[in-house]
């Protein structure tokens, strides 16, 4: 099991913008699938970006819709890193933001179920003042 470690939260105004960033303890297979999944107080946690290395080492990626065109998900295997650049923030963004690790490529069916998912991080908060 990897360990995972969120950075980058933040309090920012409406349509700012924020990186975070989520360092694990060892090398991920680039095959597994990332992900980026947010919970505020009194919801479920819900998955907002999740990417994975596919055949000739394309990344695809995909997004909860109410962040799609705002937020990029991106990973640098090389320094064990996966990102996600918030842009054009609102305040129903604000939650804890939480870094997960699976043991296999994301797919639609499947990436937004926390059961894909064998490693979290202790997430980081994302405060979005209006």
């Amino acid at each position: 099991q990897v360990q995972l470690v969120e950075s980058g939260g933040g309090s920012v105004q409406a349509g700012g913008a924020l990186r975070l960033s989520c360092e694990a303890s060892r090398f991920i297979d680039s095959g597994a699938c990332m992900a980026w999944f947010r919970q505020a107080p009194g919801k479920e946690r819900e998955g907002v970006a999740s990417i994975y290395t596919g055949t000739g080492f394309t990344n695809y990626a995909y997004y909860a819709g109410s962040v799609k065109g705002r937020f990029t998900i991106s990973r640098d295997n090389a320094k064990n890193t996966l990102y996600l650049q918030m842009n054009s923030l609102k305040s129903e963004d604000t939650a804890m933001y939480y870094c997960a690790a699976g043991f296999r490529y994301c797919s639609e069916r499947y990436w937004t179920l926390t059961t894909t998912y064998n490693s979290w991080g202790q997430g980081t908060q994302v405060t979005v003042s209006s």
